[in-house]
């Protein structure tokens, strides 16, 4: 049995903060806030997953009230995901994701990041597609406001 989820993650841009996204640490004169390392682009990956064995959000089980969630790392929220959806009998399939950000440009990073991603996951680096956009100058991203992600994740019975 396959199984398909869809995950969207949006945070704001600020400054005083780093900018993780798809678990590496890019160069960047902003960062985004959240109650994690806030990666977007693992956030949505997450959403997707659980969403796929319907097992909620990340919100659920990574609640932004709680101490112990303040900082994490999102690469830690990845690999207790894939836990949790193997403790149903399931793996991971693929993913495809799409990061929405006018700046930093995300392309030549990709590489690195399938490469964290895959390590965390205990999967092959071309089972994790992504893809980079901008938003042409339009909306909260297009005014580098915030950068979001969305994902789509497939998952099978073990």
């Amino acid at each position: 049995m396959i199984r398909v989820g869809m995950g969207y993650d949006v945070h704001q841009l600020v400054e005083g903060r780093d900018l993780w996204m798809g678990g590496i640490k890019l160069e960047h004169t902003m960062g985004l806030l959240g109650h994690s390392d806030a990666d977007v682009l693992i956030h949505a990956i997450c959403d997707a997953i659980l969403g796929a064995a319907n097992m909620r959000d990340i919100g659920y089980h990574f609640p932004d009230t709680s101490a112990e969630t303040d900082g994490m790392d999102s690469k830690i929220i990845l690999k207790k995901t894939i836990e949790l959806i193997a403790s149903k009998g399931y793996r991971l399939g693929n993913i495809d994701a799409t990061i929405c950000a006018e700046k930093p440009k995300m392309n030549p990073h990709i590489p690195e990041m399938q490469q964290c991603m895959a390590q965390v996951i205990g999967c092959e680096p071309d089972q994790i597609s992504i893809k980079a956009t901008t938003t042409e100058k339009l909306g909260f991203t297009g005014r580098q406001e915030g950068i979001s992600a969305y994902a789509v994740a497939l998952i099978e019975k073990i």
